[in-house]
């Protein structure tokens, strides 16, 4: 059974010929690719965030397994919820959820369980997808959604994605989906933001779940970044580097209320 698209022709085009030539325009080229543990990348419709998006997975060589961490904006379902349907059918063509990865990864992370309701309108997941299929021919995909979860069962997650991560002949690449502060000024969401962003290129994932809590950030996609932050430390991970930052008002013009979108790569 496949996943059918849930945001195609909201978030981006629905039509093939389309959505290629709108990916094509938002992934640069001529930047070298290099491999990466994970990276962060935003979620919104792609004529707001879409270049973030394009500027990030053009610089990094896309395995053909990816795992996809998304927040659960809808509450349904598992906390953490890994699909293990055959596929999910996309506007460019069916992408498989890879078994044997998605297998050791409910083997090695016991509070993650096997869970379709919490994908079904999920976009966070979904919008990263294109981007993947249009630099990786061969792409296959491990989705996983997070609900509410501790930071000690997020620490957990993380530590047995490394586990389930080691058993693949080539490493997957994370993806945690998120987007930043939502609905404040630009100024006020630059400033959250980068406070928020400094734990991530520090490599600090408690340090960026206290901050977001403490603060009050209204970053979507803390909980799938603080995992994939975890993951890659675990992993050997050693630095990051923020691709790029920007936000709705900079399409819009209205910088009064935005929502903010980053772009970081974890090596």
């Amino acid at each position: 059974m496949l996943r059918a698209p849930a945001v195609a022709d909201q978030f981006y085009p629905g039509r093939p010929a389309i959505l290629r030539e709108q990916l094509q325009h938002l992934i640069p080229t001529g930047i070298e690719q290099r491999a990466a543990f994970g990276v962060v990348s935003p979620h919104a419709g792609y004529m707001y965030s879409g270049g973030v998006a394009g500027k990030v997975f053009a610089g990094v060589a896309i395995p053909q397994e990816v795992i996809i961490l998304g927040p659960n904006h809808h509450g349904i379902g598992a906390e953490i919820a890994v699909d293990t349907r055959s596929g999910w059918a996309m506007p460019l063509g069916s992408v498989p959820v890879c078994s044997e990865l998605a297998a050791a990864v409910l083997a090695a992370c016991p509070q993650a369980k096997a869970d379709t309701e919490a994908h079904r309108f999920e976009h966070s997941l979904e919008v990263q997808v294109p981007f993947l299929q249009a630099l990786q021919n061969d792409l296959g995909i491990v989705p996983i959604c997070i609900g509410r979860v501790s930071l000690d069962h997020l620490k957990e997650l993380g530590d047995g994605l490394a586990v389930a991560m080691r058993t693949r002949p080539v490493l997957p690449l994370l993806v945690a989906s998120s987007d930043m502060t939502h609905y404040e000024s630009a100024e006020v969401a630059r400033r959250k933001d980068h406070l928020a962003l400094q734990h991530v290129l520090d490599l600090d994932p408690e340090g960026l779940y206290r901050t977001v809590r403490d603060q009050r950030i209204s970053m979507c996609g803390v909980l799938p970044t603080v995992v994939m932050l975890r993951a890659a430390l675990a992993l050997g991970a050693t630095r990051a580097e923020l691709v790029a930052y920007a936000n709705s008002g900079d399409v819009t013009g209205d910088q009064r209320e935005v929502v903010g979108y980053a772009g970081v790569v974890v090596c």
